[in-house]
């Protein structure tokens, strides 16, 4: 029988009972406060709110052009990839989904997926330490086609980590400024810590040393954002870790426009939170993002459906961002504009193309 997302959401569901409803819509509501677990922090408003401020937004629909095949591939961090999605990297899937599915055959499901549909995953660190390694054996496999991500520790243990990537042979690592404020590293005795612009202008200077560029996730304002390509980041990831590390906090999208307006093109900007369509991918990238990263609902695609469910879920995505773009007149994903966006941006000049 073939593999179907209504069949995948459903074995999900029955194997991650207690953990994850999978909900007709990951919006946060149901769950608001399971952390441990696929929530938001406290209220779960912050996670509420990532979905919301997309969800807010409404396209322009224009059908007078000739765009009937639009480019959704595009190249990210020296990445080529059919949409321009990457798999956000969840560790401790053990205890966030309660056994659904365990860390290695979760890491190994997401990765290998992901290239199959011609996209990249993330691979997550955590506490224990095992879990990175988990990811990076995978990483190794194919040939270093992911992206490490590495908790904010001390220097030392950070060091350590950019190391091991190196030797799986990655070539991007990122590191998830975010995770600052995760309960499960406080309750693991594994606390990470924010980074200073001299401090992380240090471990990014490290991470290039040993040839490897540098992303840095969690950025929530323009300040930010300036001062970690000013300590040398090669690129950036608007996050608020899904609504997981502080409550009562703006939805991704609230904040992106402001943030790319600042950098002005100087980095690529990856948004994180909320999305879960074609139609949220285009949102993104008409509010200056150059690509998305998804969490939760890839991590439902695995446990529901493994490799081939991940692998199903991402071609999903691409053939709806496909669609968005026809009834939007947008030929390329490179060059989205804001007045895709009902009441942003001026007013499309050409007849031809976005």
């Amino acid at each position: 029988m073939a593999l179907t997302l209504k069949g995948i959401r459903d074995r999900a569901r029955e194997l991650a009972k207690g953990s994850c409803r999978v909900c007709p819509s990951c919006d946060g509501r149901v769950c608001s406060g399971e952390v441990p677990g696929m929530g938001g922090t406290g209220s779960g408003v912050s996670f509420r709110n990532n979905v919301a401020a997309l969800g807010a937004l409404r396209l322009n629909v224009r059908l007078v052009h000739g765009v009937s095949f639009p480019r959704t591939g595009t190249e990210i961090l020296g990445f080529g990839l059919r949409a321009p999605v990457m798999v956000a990297p969840i560790g401790g899937i053990s205890f966030n989904l309660g056994g659904a599915m365990d860390e290695a055959g979760y890491q190994e499901a997401v990765a290998l997926g992901a290239i199959d549909a011609g996209l990249i995953a993330g691979t997550p660190d955590g506490a224990p330490d095992g879990i990175m390694r988990m990811g990076l054996a995978v990483a190794e496999r194919v040939g270093g086609q992911a992206i490490p991500f590495v908790k904010p520790w001390e220097k030392a243990r950070m060091l350590e980590k950019l190391g091991m990537a190196k030797r799986a042979g990655c070539r991007v690592v990122a590191c998830d400024l975010d995770s600052v404020g995760l309960i499960t590293l406080r309750l693991m005795g594994s606390p990470a810590y924010p980074k200073d612009r001299k401090e992380l202008a240090g471990i990014i200077g490290a991470a290039h040393g040993l040839g490897l560029s540098f992303v840095v996730k969690g950025i929530m304002g323009p300040d930010d954002a300036l001062a970690a390509v000013e300590a040398g980041a090669d690129g950036l990831v608007v996050s608020n870790h899904g609504g997981r590390v502080l409550d009562s906090v703006p939805g991704t999208a609230e904040v992106l426009p402001g943030i790319a307006g600042r950098l002005g093109g100087r980095v690529p900007i990856l948004i994180d939170g909320g999305v879960r369509s074609g139609v949220d991918i285009l949102k993104a990238l008409a509010l200056g993002a150059d690509g998305v990263m998804i969490g939760r609902p890839f991590a439902v695609a695995a446990i529901g459906g493994g490799r081939e469910g991940v692998a199903l879920y991402a071609e999903t995505l691409r053939a709806g961002l496909e669609q968005a773009m026809v009834m939007t007149g947008c030929a390329d994903v490179g060059s989205v504009p804001a007045s895709v966006i009902h009441g942003l941006g001026p007013p499309v000049a050409r007849a031809d193309s976005c």
